[in-house]
């Protein structure tokens, strides 16, 4: 029987911003993705000037989602949402096919002030956390929900995959500041990384995973337990080994860390995908969107002679003049 040989080689040295990385680990039937984000993270963070824990929570929600998008296999949406009621209300986060990332934040800016090294527990509070995948507009939109119960993205996610996919899977996100010397002082630039890893094993059965709580047992209920794959318990603590810093630094390459961590099982990485900053706005979809209103609500928008309108995700100020904004019904009237 001839036996399939893959070409191996030494991991790439030259580390690589704003990329996402497919892998498998076919003894441990595990796959994966690897996210390294530098410019397009900092590119959209420095857009506004949000508290530094706001902007950490953020880039969190942004890697969450590139992880999440760069998966889907035809060309459409992905959107990360939270509405909660902690200091940081809203999170947005859009993913475009092929790679075209935008995002903002909605938060109370006293209550944030007022928190000592909050956590993403502390920022979020409680409420729910959606993923919207949109396939365009002559297919159905697919949302799935969970709950946000003052824990991270991380658990959020973890219990997303849990509830609504039944995939075991494992997510790591790292993001912080880069301080550099510069002529004119230190320059601090956001950098942001993750991991994603799923158990897919090729029987059903080795995916298995425990019923989850119905809420309405009868006290002393037992829980269903069901005893973890040995390969999925240790993919789990491979990744359990990763450090924040080896998300984020730019000296190390993606491919060496995927090989730090499975070597010893052989990892296969596959075509690599870049991803951008890139907001769907223009002065042209902004002036459509005005025209669209009545003419009695355009008059309230008037401030100065102008209407004045800002984008939410990438804080692009657009000016017009009243006389050049008009509707179909204005001329229907005329």
């Amino acid at each position: 029987m001839s036996q399939i040989n893959i070409p191996s080689r030494e991991p790439g040295q030259i580390p690589l911003d704003d990329v996402v990385v497919p892998f498998e680990v076919a003894a441990l039937d595990v796959r994966g993705r690897a996210v390294r984000l530098g410019p397009m993270v900092d590119e959209i963070l420095s857009r506004h000037a949000y508290p530094t824990a706001v902007s950490r929570l953020l880039g969190e929600a942004i890697v969450l989602t590139v992880l999440l998008g760069s998966s889907l296999k035809f060309e459409g949406r992905f959107i990360l949402q939270t509405q909660t009621d902690g200091p940081v209300r809203m999170l947005v986060v859009d993913w475009r096919s092929p790679g075209q990332v935008r995002a903002y934040a909605q938060f109370d800016a006293a209550a944030v002030a007022a928190l000592t090294a909050p956590t993403d527990g502390d920022l979020l509070g409680h409420g729910h956390l959606a993923m919207t995948i949109d396939q365009g507009a002559d297919m159905n939109r697919y949302q799935g929900l969970v709950a946000l119960d003052g824990g991270t993205l991380e658990e959020a996610a973890h219990e997303y995959f849990l509830r609504s996919e039944q995939i075991p899977t494992r997510v790591r996100l790292a993001v912080a500041e880069e301080y550099s010397a510069a002529a004119g002082g230190a320059q601090r630039k956001w950098r942001a990384g993750g991991l994603m890893l799923q158990f897919l094993p090729k029987s059903s059965d080795r995916m298995r995973v425990a019923d989850l709580d119905p809420g309405d047992a009868p006290e002393g209920t037992a829980p269903h337990l069901v005893p973890q794959d040995d390969a999925w318990v240790e993919g789990q603590a491979l990744v359990e080994t990763i450090e924040d810093v080896e998300l984020l630094d730019p000296a190390l390459s993606t491919e060496r860390l995927l090989f730090r961590l499975f070597h010893e099982h052989g990892v296969r990485v596959f075509r690599s995908a870049e991803v951008e900053a890139k907001c769907s706005c223009s002065r042209e979809r902004v002036e459509g969107i005005l025209k669209s209103f009545p003419a009695e609500e355009r008059a309230e928008m008037v401030e100065d002679g102008r209407i004045a309108v800002t984008c939410e995700f990438c804080n692009t100020r657009y000016l017009f003049d009243p006389e050049t904004v008009v509707g179909p019904e204005d001329g229907a009237e005329g």
